[in-house]
């Protein structure tokens, strides 16, 4: 396909984006705080589908899941590695009931970041790096208690395609804290929709859902386990994509 067409594409698919979220996060906040937190969910899902949907008959990105029988059905925490914006929305709808762990500055987007609010995030301050390792305990313990699943990017910020930062520790002392599984998870949406960047390259998403595990010895040993499979399966998933 021609840059021509690449552009006019990606241009078409920023344009409903963008209108289809402010008008979204409009609803959201007008609608959100009279309905319980599951209802929320479940209605702010909308969105996240109408813009996955929205970059396939633009842009022509389709998505392939393998390991779906993974999830579990009682709350876990899930971590995934980050390469743009596809999985921030993506996310939303595929699991249920649950909650993200995001910088705090994202709740600040008008109408979009207000309506994110609604839905009980764990925002963290990452230049506080105590102040946020402590929240995301008590906070994530009461978001767990309260049968909710907690969504990390472990890497804390979004890596170029092919490439997986260092897993951070704060996912894996939860877990242990909270007797609850991890459950990995690994795509390449930067090979179509790279951090950064203006224009979707057309093709599929991989994305593989490992099997959970609990972290029995230290968070920095479950990190690096979570880490390593990660950087193994996202290859696989490259060279399958290739």
């Amino acid at each position: 396909m021609s840059n021509h067409n690449l552009i006019l594409r990606s241009l078409l698919f920023y344009f409903g984006y963008i209108a289809s979220a402010l008008l979204a996060g409009l609803l959201a906040c007008c609608v959100g705080p009279f309905l319980q937190l599951n209802h929320r969910m479940k209605l702010f899902s909308l969105w996240p589908r109408f813009a996955n949907w929205f970059l396939y008959l633009t842009c022509n990105i389709s998505i392939s899941i393998e390991g779906k029988e993974n999830i579990p059905k009682d709350p876990c925490i899930i971590v995934s590695n980050h390469q743009g914006q596809w999985e921030t929305f993506y996310f939303q709808y595929l699991f249920y009931p649950m909650v993200t762990v995001l910088k705090k500055e994202l709740l600040y987007i008008p109408f979009w970041g207000w309506g994110m609010w609604l839905l009980k995030p764990i925002a963290i301050n990452r230049k506080k790096v105590n102040a946020a390792f402590n929240k995301i305990k008590s906070k994530g313990a009461e978001r767990l208690g309260s049968g909710l699943s907690i969504l990390f990017f472990p890497e804390g910020t979004r890596n170029s395609p092919g490439n997986v930062g260092k897993y951070s520790g704060s996912a894996f002392s939860l877990a242990k804290s909270s007797s609850v599984p991890i459950l990995p998870m690994v795509h390449n949406s930067g090979d179509c929709w790279q951090a950064h960047k203006f224009l979707k390259r057309p093709g599929i998403i991989h994305l593989k859902i490992g099997p959970t595990f609990f972290v029995e010895e230290s968070p920095r040993a479950g990190a690096k386990a979570a880490e390593e499979w990660t950087r193994k399966n996202l290859e696989e998933i490259r060279v399958k994509s290739s």
